[in-house]
């Protein structure tokens, strides 16, 4: 248990320092440039509502406005908003080098910084790429299915993915590795929730593209560091 704790707490720290910089570096930039067109769509539906806002009430009075609803807490821009971003980033790599050490605890196999690679491909596969075929990154603005169904697709499909993944890399005989693309094959089958085209959102699709290429290329690399970190230290620590 020291040893797991040792290597996630380190590969967790490790990843979280990259991730966040690579976020502020690269993917950053362009949700404030959707955030631009996220705030200039708020702003346009109010003088886009006006007219029906208007209605005459009984002795000649318009309809009093609504009040802006209030958004909630939101961090500051700049050094806060950098601060609580590497704060959740922080625990976010803890906890996914926490799964990643203990699957290779309980696999009882060697590990060193190149096996811990294959680990971290293998977390990428699960935790992102997978579930990217059918729900991709998304920046703010953009037109989404419901919340619920959309993370039940994505932990199904992680779930599936990491048994997936176990039966063809453990599994001895054919029916276990049939068993496995099965596994990979089933939430693509059933497919991920969307909203129909006509509700589409209306960010330009070059950013949406963007936006989707960056997120999983420094999340790649999020999960190259995590698991080539966890694999040098677990083999290291005693």
């Amino acid at each position: 248990m020291r040893r797991a704790l040792i290597a996630a707490l380190a590969a967790g720290f490790a990843a979280a320092v990259f991730v966040t910089a690579a976020q502020q570096a690269i993917v950053v930039p362009l949700i404030l440039k959707a955030e631009e067109f996220e705030e200039a769509a708020a702003k346009a539906a109010p003088s886009q509502a006006a007219p029906a806002q208007a209605v005459q009430q009984s002795g000649g009075a318009q309809a009093p406005a609504h009040p802006h609803e209030d958004e909630g807490w939101k961090p500051g821009e700049g050094v806060e908003r950098i601060a609580y971003t590497a704060l959740a980033n922080l625990g976010l790599s803890v906890g996914f080098a926490l799964l990643l050490v203990a699957a290779i605890s309980l696999s009882g196999r060697d590990v060193d910084w190149k096996r811990g690679l294959v680990w971290g491909a293998a977390g990428f596969a699960v935790f992102a790429l997978a579930p990217a075929l059918g729900l991709p990154p998304e920046l703010p603005g953009a037109a989404s299915a419901d919340l619920v169904a959309r993370q039940a697709w994505w932990l199904g499909t992680a779930a599936a993915t990491a048994a997936g993944l176990a039966f063809l890399v453990f599994g001895r005989g054919w029916q276990w590795k049939a068993l496995g693309v099965a596994a990979l094959a089933v939430p693509h089958a059933i497919g991920a929730p969307h909203l129909a085209a006509h509700e589409a959102g209306a960010l330009p699709q070059d950013l949406v593209t963007g936006f989707v290429v960056l997120s999983l290329v420094v999340t790649g690399l999020f999960w190259a560091v995590l698991g080539a970190v966890s694999g040098a230290v677990y083999a290291r620590a005693r």
